[in-house]
């Protein structure tokens, strides 16, 4: 195996989370028919340039196609986040009419649709036939296409240069890195600022995140391996900061290394200090997950058996990504957790890839009346919670798997 960013040789192996589903590729009543494609699962380090990354197995044509079912406006706290970030970005970078906006990975148009209130110009690039549709029909412009140093060359062209272009949680999701970063120091303007969000690896390794890992992420980022991805592809990280979102994430800010001229604040520097101090520059700093992953997916189980067991029901909130790891690499099927209730009316009527666990609507959950409600998108857990708080009345209670069980 080689790296997908300095193209060494790879052998240190994270985990193996055996083989499954790409975890949104969710099933249809009539597709339960028909066999499911699945995938090996392993993470691997390289030990040249500190990239944690997935073996390739499944192309990206494939993992994010015209059903891909991921809508991010499902979510009150992110549309919150995406919120305070265009006030944060705009203030700071004095954007106005006269700029241009371009975020990569658009989605449902969560973000831009804060930016086109403000009345700043905006162009979103979402390669996803279905969220690129739900973007469509807020009245924000989508490409519909996956980004690259091609892309990028001819947008400039069209005159889509970018003053500010956002990238949440899409660095992890490409398989060739250097030309998706490389697409970035093209489409900026001389003086313009790239933002970047990912979950943070530090996080992932602290918290045993096993389940963050799927066959969309085919990267799991450290600021050690993007300072050097981003140097290698015409981009200088100036600043970054630390948000709570997706369990502890990064956003790094860039500029092109040819003609930004922002000078490097004091979190770039502390931050790779205590990625080094903390020894992700290391082998032994990733000895033990499989370990540690192992041991949360056995408590789950144990938890699902005793709980049937006892006689008492349980049901499931949120057909997450994450959630089909854990189930999956689990082996949990509707024997011990007979449905999973979600908010987005896409993934309703359709089934979990891999465990074939009905997803239902919210009214199911009240009607069942489940003695525990396992949240899957344990990131979110208290806005599930607030969500849900009703059950309460019955005597519900909220289970969280990681990093460990938690019964509240």
């Amino acid at each position: 195996m080689k790296c997908r960013h300095c193209h060494s040789d790879v052998t240190l192996r994270l985990i193996d989370l055996g083989s499954s589903p790409p975890s949104n590729a969710y099933l249809t009543r009539e597709r339960l028919l028909t066999a499911e494609k699945w995938f090996p699962l392993g993470v691997y380090v390289c030990t040249q340039c500190w990239l944690v990354q997935t073996q390739d197995h499944a192309d990206a044509a494939e993992l994010f196609d015209s059903e891909y079912a991921y809508f991010s406006s499902t979510s009150t706290s992110w549309l919150a986040h995406a919120s305070e970030y265009v006030d944060a970005m705009t203030g700071r970078l004095g954007l106005g009419a006269a700029s241009k906006v371009v975020e990569v990975a658009a989605n449902d148009g969560y973000l831009l649709q804060y930016i086109a209130a403000r009345g700043i110009p905006c162009l979103g690039v979402e390669p996803t036939r279905s969220t690129a549709d739900a973007a469509r029909a807020k009245g924000i412009e989508i490409v519909e296409e996956f980004f690259g140093v091609s892309l990028a060359t001819r947008l400039v062209a069209e005159g889509h240069a970018a003053d500010l272009t956002a990238a949440n949680n899409v660095l992890a999701h490409v398989p060739d890195i250097n030309d998706f970063v490389g697409g970035f120091a093209a489409i900026l303007k001389p003086d313009g600022v790239a933002t970047f969000e990912f979950p943070h690896l530090a996080r992932l390794i602290a918290d045993a995140q096993f389940d963050t890992i799927y066959h969309e992420h085919f990267s799991y980022l450290s600021l050690l391996a993007v300072t050097k991805i981003f140097a290698a592809n015409g981009l200088q990280v100036f600043d970054v900061e630390t948000i709570s979102t997706h369990g502890g994430s990064l956003r790094v800010f860039a500029q092109r290394a040819d003609t930004g001229r922002r000078p490097e604040a004091a979190a770039v520097a502390r931050i790779l200090g205590e990625e080094t101090d903390a020894g992700m520059a290391s082998k032994a700093y990733y000895m033990g997950f499989q370990a540690r992953a192992d041991a949360i997916k056995d408590a789950l189980v144990r938890f699902l058996i005793d709980t049937k067991a006892a006689g008492k029901s349980v049901g499931a909130y949120g057909a997450a990504a994450k959630g089909n790891t854990l189930l999956n690499y689990a082996g949990i099927r509707p024997d011990l957790l007979p449905f999973v209730v979600d908010r987005s009316a896409s993934k309703q009527g359709k089934f979990m890839p891999g465990s074939r666990i009905p997803i239902v609507a919210e009214a199911h959950l009240k009607a069942a009346k489940p003695d525990y409600i396992v949240i899957l998108p344990w990131n979110i857990a208290d806005e599930v919670i607030a969500q849900l708080d009703y059950a309460c009345e019955w005597g519900a209670k909220f289970v969280t798997a990681v990093p460990e069980i938690v019964v509240r």
